[in-house]
C-alpha cells in the first residue's frame, strides 16, 4: 500500500513499518526501467560504444566476442515489464589486457549538482537495480567520473541462474578528482561484462583511472552467457528506496533531451514550371536538447525533390531546406530524421 503526501512524498507500507520512496527527480537514472527505445530494440554491440535498444543505455564490445543488445518484454513479475538485455553469441576465450565488454549510462552534470562529488561535503549513493544472469556468482560493476579517471568497482553476487534478483549497493561520495556539473557527462554507472587487467580495479575503494569492475568478477563475455537488467536507481542515499516509476510520457521527454525523432510525414510544395526551387521549413523539437544535435535525414520523394539540407541545428529546433528542379507537377516528400545529442 502507498500514500501519496502533496502528490511528492510517499510512504510504502511492508511488514507493519513505513518507509519513504523515492521523490520526484531522486533517481539520477534515466530510462532505469528501459520502457523507452526510439532506435529499435535491438542490435550488436561494437568497439567504441552505441546506442542501440533502451535509450540512454550505451554498449560496448571492445573484445573478440559478439554481443547482441535488445529491449526485450521481461521482467520480476509485478514489478517490471521491460529490461535490457546482453546476450552473448560469441565468446571471447582468452580475454586480453586492454579488451572489455559493458552496458553503462552516461548522467549529465547537471543531474548530479546537488551530490557534491569532488568536494568535503560529498554525498553518499546507492545504486540499486533488478537482475538475471545465464551466470552465478560475483559480478562487477562501478561508479565513475565523466572525465574516466575517478572509478569505484563492486561486486554483486547473482546467486541463482536466470532469476531475478534485487540488489542494492551505498557507495560513499568521492571527495576527490573532477566531477563536472554543466551539460556533460558528469557521473557514469558501468556495468561490467568482463575486463582485461587494464580496466579491473579494486573492489569498494575510490581510485584513480577507468575501472568497470573488480578483479576477479564474472566475464559475461567469455561465455555464451545472457544478462539482463531493469529498474536502475541511483539516488542521494545511503539506504535504496522503492524505484521512482514515472508516466510513459515523462520518461519519453527525458530521453528526448538526448535523442529525438521527428516523425514520418508527408510533405507537399508548390513546383515552378521553369527554373529550381529552395523550400525552407522549421521543425521544432517538443522538447530543448542537451546540446545543438547531430541531424540524420532519410526520407523518399518526387524525382524532382533532389536534397534535403538541414541547417544549422540548435537546442530547440532545426531548419531544413528542401531542393529541387523545376516539374509541371507538385513535389513531395516522405521524410523522417533523428537528432542526436547523446553525450
Amino acid at each position: 500500500m502507498t500514500l501519496q503526501l502533496n502528490g511528492t512524498t510517499g510512504l510504502t507500507f511492508n511488514d507493519g513499518s513505513l518507509q519513504p520512496s523515492a521523490a520526484s527527480g531522486e533517481n539520477r537514472i534515466i530510462n532505469g526501467d528501459m520502457q523507452i527505445a526510439q532506435r529499435g530494440t535491438t542490435g550488436t554491440a561494437v568497439p567504441g560504444g552505441s546506442y542501440i535498444a533502451s535509450d540512454r543505455w550505451k554498449a560496448w564490445d571492445a573484445s573478440d566476442a559478439v554481443a547482441v543488445v535488445s529491449q526485450e518484454t521481461d521482467g520480476p513479475t509485478g514489478q517490471f515489464t521491460k529490461c535490457l538485455k546482453y546476450n552473448v553469441t560469441t565468446a571471447d576465450a582468452s580475454i586480453t589486457a586492454g579488451q572489455f565488454g559493458m552496458v553503462r549510462q552516461m548522467i549529465e552534470g547537471y543531474n548530479i549538482i546537488d551530490l557534491g562529488f569532488g568536494t568535503a561535503s560529498a554525498q553518499s549513493v546507492t545504486i540499486s537495480f533488478w537482475v538475471k544472469s545465464s551466470l552465478t556468482g560475483s559480478h562487477g560493476a562501478a561508479l565513475n567520473n565523466g572525465n574516466e579517471d575517478r572509478s569505484y568497482p563492486f561486486a554483486y553476487t547473482i546467486s541463482v541462474a536466470n532469476t531475478w534478483e534485487y540488489k542494492t549497493v551505498t557507495i560513499p561520495g568521492d571527495t576527490s578528482g573532477t566531477w563536472d556539473t554543466d551539460n556533460t557527462a558528469g557521473m557514469i554507472i558501468t556495468f561490467g561484462m568482463g575486463t582485461g587487467s587494464t580496466y579491473a580495479g579494486t573492489a569498494d575503494a575510490w581510485q584513480a583511472g577507468n575501472k568497470f569492475q573488480p578483479t576477479s568478477t564474472v566475464a559475461n563475455i567469455g561465455t555464451i552467457s545472457n544478462w539482463n537488467v531493469t529498474g536502475v536507481q541511483l539516488e542521494a542515499n545511503t539506504t535504496a528506496t522503492p524505484f521512482q516509476h514515472l508516466q510513459y510520457g515523462q520518461q519519453l521527454a527525458l530521453c528526448q533531451r538526448y535523442f529525438y525523432v521527428i516523425p514520418v510525414g508527408a510533405y507537399g510544395f508548390p513546383c515552378p514550371s521553369t527554373g529550381g526551387f529552395a523550400y525552407i521549413q522549421r521543425y521544432d523539437f517538443k522538447v530543448s536538447m542537451r546540446a545543438a544535435p547531430t541531424m540524420f535525414w532519410n526520407y523518399a520523394s518526387s524525382s524532382n525533390l533532389s536534397a534535403i539540407n538541414p541547417y544549422s541545428p540548435n537546442v530547440d529546433y532545426v531548419t531544413v531546406q528542401y531542393v529541387g528542379a523545376a516539374a509541371t507537377n507538385s513535389v513531395w516528400a516522405t521524410a523522417i530524421s533523428t537528432a542526436d545529442a547523446e553525450i
